[in-house]
């Protein structure tokens, strides 16, 4: 048998309301049987329904709550603004501290309730919260549409640079990154690798932070612009919120650096520096886990000793070109050299910095360099997360 909708049930009800008040107790019995063989409805409920007055009066009046609001809109802006105080938290939430809000909110002053507005916030339910809420949740915008509306109007400011911009680059111009040494763990806070390597020659340089905030990021690149031997040109990031701020925006457009961002989820815009945390980061330090000052000075006179051997002493391959035929990609590569050897051979770089690599080159021992290297390893294997047995790689980029 097809259901019938609620309205025909109740335009039912509503016509036999008034013969049932008028009938004989048989004819009753036999109304009633009529009505829950239509509507499926309970017996006693049929009962009920037919017995009450207001069903009588007019179609529709069954309904439930009809011209009985309970909260009103004194209770509404209360609600809004305890929302409010409490960041926009849900419902279910919300419910949980409503009677702390509204306690500490009338004590400091912020609001005064009528005791039946109290009465009625500390009662209201979860899902009352968020239907009451719903129309200024939509005015007001979802949080996290309104962090991207921000972050949208922050990136505006930093060109984007892809991979295919970076052809015939001069000395100078270099993509910078974050390594995280968290041991795979994510919460809580853990010593961060800054690295940004010159994209024409290779050159790295490696800084830790005991934390990744965007103020210890421009203190960072102070320190590596003092390290590079050519000045600091440009900067290419990725979105990481540590660099797309107000704080390193405004110290790049001070200093002259132009500060370039690689597109979202396209690390192939930053091949190098990418290449550079695996080859130099992760090849020396490894994958553990490491917090603290004692493990950050470590790890920062690891990297003083690994700049010097990589830099001088470990040349590597640079890309010429690359041609795609069908499915198979043919790659083309200079002879392999040293950061130090192409920039000394490249013309626009100034004599008296190629003077001043040649005579750091001549005062280097690479044999010591790397015995260094090997016992500050052994070190932080010590310094590691004890949850952590993932050992500290002993191979360079060979």
């Amino acid at each position: 048998m097809r259901q019938i909708s609620m309205k025909t049930r109740r335009e039912i009800l509503h016509a036999l309301a008034r013969r049932y008040h008028r009938a004989t107790r048989a004819e009753k019995a036999r109304t009633i049987d009529e009505v829950v063989a239509i509507t499926g409805y309970h017996r006693k409920h049929v009962i009920r329904l037919l017995s009450s007055d207001r069903l009588e009066a007019s179609p529709g009046s069954e309904r439930r709550g009809v011209g009985r609001r309970v909260y009103d809109e004194a209770v509404r802006e209360a609600l809004i603004l305890i929302w409010e105080a409490a960041d926009r938290i849900c419902g279910r939430r919300l419910k949980v501290v409503i009677p702390s809000f509204v306690e500490c909110m009338q004590r400091n002053g912020h609001m005064t309730l009528d005791p039946v507005v109290r009465e009625k916030i500390l009662a209201i339910s979860a899902a009352t919260i968020d239907r009451l809420l719903k129309p200024i949740r939509a005015e007001a915008g979802d949080r996290r549409k309104r962090r991207g509306r921000y972050d949208r109007r922050l990136k505006k400011k930093v060109r984007i640079r892809t991979f295919s911009d970076w052809k015939d680059v001069s000395p100078g111009y270099c993509e910078a990154d974050f390594v995280a040494h968290n041991g795979g763990v994510i919460a809580g806070s853990c010593v961060h690798s800054y690295v940004i390597t010159d994209v024409f020659s290779g050159w790295v340089e490696v800084l830790p932070l005991v934390a990744r905030q965007q103020g210890l990021v421009v203190e960072a690149i102070e320190r590596l612009r003092e390290q590079l031997p050519i000045e600091l040109l440009g900067l290419n990031t990725d979105n990481d919120s540590a660099f797309m701020n107000e704080t390193l925006i405004d110290h790049c457009k001070s200093t002259g650096i132009v500060l370039t961002r690689s597109r979202a989820y396209r690390k192939n815009d930053q091949a190098w520096i990418e290449q550079k945390n695996g080859s130099v980061v992760r090849r020396l330090v490894g994958y553990s886990r490491f917090t603290g000052l004692v493990a950050t000075h470590t790890l920062g006179r690891l990297y003083q000793l690994s700049r010097l051997y990589v830099n001088f002493f470990q040349p590597s391959f640079k890309l010429r070109s690359k041609m795609r035929n069908g499915s198979k990609v043919t790659k083309t590569y200079f002879k392999p050299a040293t950061p130090c050897d192409r920039l000394l051979s490249e013309e626009s770089v100034p004599e008296a910095v190629k003077e001043h690599l040649r005579e750091d080159r001549s005062k280097l021992d690479p044999v010591r360099l790397l015995h260094g290297i090997r016992e500050l390893q052994e070190t932080l294997v010590t310094l590691a997360s004890p949850a952590d047995h993932i050992h500290v790689s002993q191979d360079l980029e060979t």
